[in-house]
């Protein structure tokens, strides 16, 4: 069967399958030899294909044989930087040839070669560098993903990243959740200065980025090499009055104690975590912020201070996973990747490493009531994969078993109808 003639937001019966839908308390939500239809844009029904009501198969105007395959929610990646200029490969080189990573900030490189790209960039230039990224995701099942500024550091670059993901998300069928992170490193131009930067972010950047609706949330790098807890609050403070929900690099290179601000604030979401201390497990076992790990960052950095996630997943805390995609730290376009180091870097499940890309990623950005699992009501955001079953997902490395995705009902991709 051809995808051609499918009409927007059309409804539909997908057949011959098996559901993970990331539901209720058994791994997985399980439902095998099922069938799920889709109406407007929206799950109209999912269960046991002997339990299809007749009605169901009458009113779709097209049935679609998923050939045995699993359906899953639409991944998340809810952390990336994946709107940026240029790239890092030449400073990779450098550090395994023995550079320190002082070194090489001495010799231009490090986020400051970023930033300097990243302004001097078109706006024209930025889309289609990211271009590639995106739909590298979206091969592996991706159908909502938070892209970051962060790399202009001054007013107009920050917005035009912003602008560029606003037009990856008019050109292509996924959902762009974009957050402002002015406040991810010092400016070269502030040097010594890092009061006086928070000032423009909370003055100028912030209300530029509000008036324009640019962002929906707003994240800080608090750590010793970034910005301290005081100036994060006052990062917090001015983007909830802009209406801005909040969230935080937290505790990657050392314990500063932002989570427990974070938790205070009622963010989204913590990430990365590496030195989170018990202060900090406690706080968001109290609270509704999301824990995200970005294994990508542990693994490419060679890192050895893991997430406390045995801590974590006893206090109950929900778990999300990314990609963390950055020219820096993460040039990772994989989720099905992250998954895998997931599991074997921090210990998680594969049903935790599924989860923390469907439900629990969704919390992170906020999106729960409609994306994040497979529920009546909820947005048809699906991707199709020819596995065995969905603790293959994490289980395989360098493969893309991703067949088809369906992005709020309309077939967004892949390779299974022709």
């Amino acid at each position: 069967m051809s995808t051609a003639g499918f009409p927007d937001n059309s409804d539909a019966l997908y057949t011959n399958c098996h559901l993970a839908t990331m539901t209720g308390d058994e791994p997985y939500g399980i439902l095998e030899d099922a069938a799920l239809a889709v109406q407007g844009g929206r799950i109209a029904w999912l269960g046991p294909a002997a339990h299809l009501p007749p009605r169901a198969a009458r009113e779709a105007q097209y049935v679609v044989d998923l050939q045995d395959c699993w359906v899953t929610p639409g991944l998340i990646d809810c952390h990336t930087h994946l709107v940026y200029a240029g790239n890092r490969a030449p400073e990779f080189e450098m550090r395994l040839n023995g550079m320190t990573y002082a070194e090489i900030a001495r010799a231009g490189g490090g986020i400051l070669s970023t930033v300097k790209a990243v302004r001097g960039a078109s706006p024209e230039d930025l889309y289609h560098q990211s271009v590639p990224r995106l739909t590298q995701l979206m091969a592996q099942g991706v159908t909502t993903v938070e892209i970051k500024s962060g790399y202009g550091l001054e007013t107009d670059a920050e917005l035009k990243m912003l602008r560029a993901a606003a037009l990856l998300e008019r050109v292509f069928p996924v959902t762009v959740s974009p957050t402002f992170l002015g406040a991810h490193a010092l400016p070269p131009e502030y040097k010594g200065r890092p009061d006086a930067y928070i000032d423009l972010i909370v003055e100028e950047m912030l209300p530029a980025v509000a008036a324009e609706g640019l962002a929906t949330a707003v994240d800080v790098f608090c750590d010793h090499i970034a910005f301290n807890v005081e100036q994060t609050e006052r990062v917090f403070a001015a983007a909830l009055q802009h209406g801005l929900q909040i969230k935080l690099h937290a505790e990657q290179l050392s314990d500063q104690k932002g989570t427990l601000l974070a938790v205070k604030h009622g963010a989204l979401s913590v990430d990365h975590l590496e030195y989170l201390g018990e202060e900090g497990v406690t706080a968001l076992a109290g609270g509704d912020t999301v824990a995200v790990l970005l294994p990508g960052a542990f693994y490419f950095l060679n890192e050895t201070r893991k997430p406390p996630v045995s801590q974590l997943r006893k206090a109950g805390v929900s778990l999300a996973l990314a990609t963390d995609c950055n020219p820096g730290s993460s040039p990772c376009t994989s989720p099905l990747l992250m998954m895998n180091m997931g599991c074997v870097l921090f210990g998680l499940t594969p049903a935790e490493a599924l989860s923390g890309f469907t439900r629990h990623a969704a919390r992170a950005l906020g999106l729960a009531a409609e994306r994040g699992s497979l529920e009546v009501g909820k947005l048809a955001d699906l991707a199709v994969w020819d596995i065995a079953g969905p603790a293959e997902l994490a289980y395989a490395m360098g493969g893309n078993p991703c067949r088809l995705v369906v992005k709020e009902g309309e077939i967004a991709g892949g390779d299974l109808l022709g």
